[in-house]
């Protein structure tokens, strides 16, 4: 039997963007991308500061691991952020991602979260999940644009965001 990981293509293309497999050439700039305390801020699962070797450890080890399906996101083949799925046993996959500060407010997280939407929706995926920061209105607005819904607050339980208030989201896709 194949998971929705298996079906999950390996790239996904938009008018401005291609979603590629996390490759180590994009290390570089995602180390740069990533060293930021304002990305750190609303993420709960990226270390910082953020070097080189962790940007090799999530393409080597994280990326494509057997709890994650991620894609750099490229705009004329340059990294500017990463977005992917979260695959939890017994869980519905939970959409995470995030951009470059050089490349916020020109819609390119809503571009690929909508490459993602329809690539999980393709693949078999009865809904999705995603959170954030009630201070994170940005990030709300896109989840809202990809028609998702917030279903409650709770409080972030571990990771860098342990004890801070989140929005739960959810994307139903009903009848296909």
């Amino acid at each position: 039997m194949t998971t929705l990981k298996d079906r999950l293509p390996s790239t996904l293309t938009t008018a401005r963007l291609v979603l590629a497999t996390p490759a180590l050439a994009h290390v570089a700039q995602m180390a740069k991308l990533a060293n930021n305390k304002r990305i750190h801020a609303v993420l709960s699962r990226l270390p910082h500061p953020y070097g080189e070797a962790d940007g090799v450890d999530f393409v080597t080890n994280i990326a494509r691991g057997e709890t994650e399906f991620a894609w750099s996101i490229l705009e004329d083949d340059n990294y500017i952020g990463t977005i992917g799925l979260h695959l939890v046993p017994d869980q519905l996959p939970e959409l995470g991602y995030w951009l470059g500060e050089p490349h916020w407010g020109q819609g390119f997280a809503t571009e690929a979260g909508q490459a993602v939407v329809d690539a999980a929706r393709a693949a078999g995926a009865a809904a999705l999940r995603s959170r954030a920061l009630l201070s994170n209105s940005g990030s709300r607005n896109v989840l809202k644009k990809l028609g998702f819904v917030e279903i409650g607050e709770d409080t972030d339980k571990d990771g860098t965001l342990k004890g801070q208030s989140v929005i739960l989201m959810r994307l139903e896709f009903g009848e296909r």
